[in-house]
């Protein structure tokens, strides 16, 4: 491939959202400042200078509302308050104001598609019955077969068993994930209202935007007809892919997921976000593919932001992720809006593990004692790569709390500590997502390793070597690394720059080479090296490589990378 890919050019810097790096907190792991085991708001402004100091522009929470936490705090019954395990308003009143002094700007995550069953709409509606305005709110439906004993269709929940329970009166509820998130009826004009005013209460608090969970899934097909090609997956239930491709959740279409009703939703919500100063913004959650369907969802007059899962799940490959860089920037240029580049979340086994792994493009689905276990040093070094990708492409850049520090999945939880609801409703065939969201090691020999007493999920012992007070100031370190790449990125605009591939990126050395020209008309390379040698570099100025030693008598080694600043055109 030697083709441009040409990128919407720089804008105002209004726009933060176009370029920033923002930081992925998952509040229960985060920080614990009470010692009850679990994260909480408090521990998050106990952190916000260190977040500050690995210069990110934008801290994204996890939620933090009123919940059950039967899946950790996605099962929502109040919409407009802290759950006492996390803190209270006021806290989240002093986070904001902390933030806005280190210059921090604030995402927080809206859960639109479902809400807890405890939700005051939820039990309004089971105690008001069939045909009320209160059922109406949700998806209730009468069931097939002579007295109604059947679900109204075939479809499966993604965490593992049916979509639909039955309650004793009759009638059944879909729930697309746990049975005790009840889906919403988005063809019901009250929950459109209930949903304007929930993102008007976070603005006026100070949020600068929302990530929009489960962006693709809120509009249901028209008489929600069975669907034949279900596999169960993570995130979402797809058709069984080609036999070269990953198990993963960006294959094949539903009635559930990715409706063309969806984009009404969001040109409503852009409307109010508009209303308000400061370049407010929203970023989809949205398993979708191909490219060009996700690009539907940051039109100019929809969301601002989607995450770039073709990416994340492109693996250790040169030409899955050749490809998933070059379709990505030409889709959104298409419709004017960033690419959103992430390697991980708390929803995905952290890169560095699946990184791994002996399959490059292996995408588990969890990890535990009884799978392969990943070699971290191999995975470290191409997470450590990967991100070097990922900071320099034009467009945003996420980062999963951890990744600064190098973190793996926990592998090793016992099945009696694992909380992942997919575990439980598909019987432990699907490990589920624990791994990714053990607790942070702040501080080596510590309890809970800097994190606090008795961690709701316990930490590997291989977490103190990676403790934050073991890497912040450490030469070559992880950390150091990714400070270091964040700085870089902002002195030199990369994040605003044209994209390129250059004449080295060749599929024969497996070298990944793009180079990236910033407003100030600087060039800078980017090469990854996919392969299994050596590959000579063009002459320039070595800003920062992967790792110590990355490059040797000018030759970038495999299973690193570097950012190269090269001589200007001569015209």
């Amino acid at each position: 491939m030697t083709q441009q890919v040409n990128t919407p050019p720089a804008t105002d810097d209004g726009e933060w959202w176009r370029h920033a790096v923002i930081y992925q907190i998952y509040p229960r792991s985060f920080n614990d400042s009470n010692g009850d085991g679990m994260g909480d708001i408090p521990g998050i402004i106990e952190r916000l200078d260190y977040l500050a100091d690995l210069g990110v522009d934008a801290l994204w929470l996890s939620p933090f509302y009123v919940s059950p936490q039967n899946d950790a705090g996605y099962d929502v019954s109040d919409y407009r308050d802290i759950d006492p395990r996390f803190g209270t308003l006021e806290d989240f009143d002093r986070m904001r104001a902390r933030m806005d002094e280190l210059g921090l700007r604030l995402i927080v995550d809206l859960v639109p598609n479902h809400t807890s069953s405890d939700h005051e709409w939820f039990r309004a509606a089971v105690a008001a019955g069939p045909g009320s305005p209160e059922r109406a709110r949700y998806m209730f439906r009468d069931g097939r077969g002579e007295d109604g004993e059947l679900p109204p269709n075939n479809w499966r929940s993604i965490f593992g068993g049916e979509a639909w329970t039955r309650l004793p009166d009759g009638q059944w509820y879909l729930h697309l994930f746990d049975s005790t998130q009840p889906d919403l009826n988005w063809e019901n004009p009250e929950v459109w209202e209930e949903f304007r005013s929930v993102l008007r209460f976070w603005l006026d608090r100070g949020a600068d935007g929302f990530r929009v969970d489960v962006a693709h899934g809120l509009v249901k097909a028209e008489g929600l007809p069975d669907w034949d090609h279900q596999v169960h997956m993570v995130e979402g239930e797809f058709e069984a892919p080609e036999h070269d491709e990953p198990d993963t959740p960006m294959h094949g279409t539903s009635p559930y997921f990715d409706q063309d009703g969806v984009h009404e939703v969001y040109r409503d919500w852009h409307r109010v976000l508009a209303e308000y100063d400061g370049d407010r913004m929203m970023v989809a959650e949205a398993w979708v593919e191909p490219a060009h369907r996700l690009a539907m969802y940051v039109r100019s007059d929809e969301m601002h932001q989607a995450f770039n899962f073709d990416f994340l799940i492109a693996g250790w490959d040169w030409a899955r992720m050749s490809r998933a860089i070059e379709d990505s920037l030409a889709e959104s240029a298409k419709v004017g809006a960033p690419t959103t580049w992430v390697l991980s979340n708390h929803d995905t086994v952290r890169h560095v593990s699946r990184f791994g792994l002996s399959d490059p493009i292996a995408y588990p689905k969890g990890i535990d004692a009884g799978h392969e276990q990943p070699d971290h040093e191999q995975g470290l070094a191409r997470g450590r790569s990967a991100a070097l990708v990922e900071l320099a492409l034009p467009g945003s850049a996420y980062l999963y709390q951890g990744d600064e520090l190098g973190l793996p999945d926990h592998t090793g939880l016992p099945a009696e500590l694992r909380q992942d609801p997919a575990f439980a409703r598909t019987q432990g065939e699907e490990i589920g997502r624990d791994g990714c969201r053990v607790p942070l090691p702040w501080a080596a020999g510590e309890p809970g390793h800097g994190f606090g007493e008795d961690p709701w999920l316990p930490q590997p012992e291989a977490f103190a070597a990676l403790a934050a007070d073991q890497q912040v100031g450490v030469p070559d370190s992880t950390h150091t690394l990714y400070r270091t790449a964040i700085r870089l990125r902002r002195e030199l605009g990369l994040g605003r720059g044209d994209f390129a591939w250059h004449e080295a990126h060749d599929a024969a050395t497996r070298l990944l080479a793009f180079v990236t020209t910033t407003p100030a008309g600087e060039r800078v390379l980017v090469a990854a090296n996919m392969g299994e040698e050596p590959v000579a570099l063009p002459e320039g100025e070595l800003l920062v490589t992967s790792r110590e030693g990355a490059v040797t008598d000018g030759a970038l080694g495999p299973e690193s990378a570097a950012w190269v600043r090269l001589a200007p055109l001569v015209r």
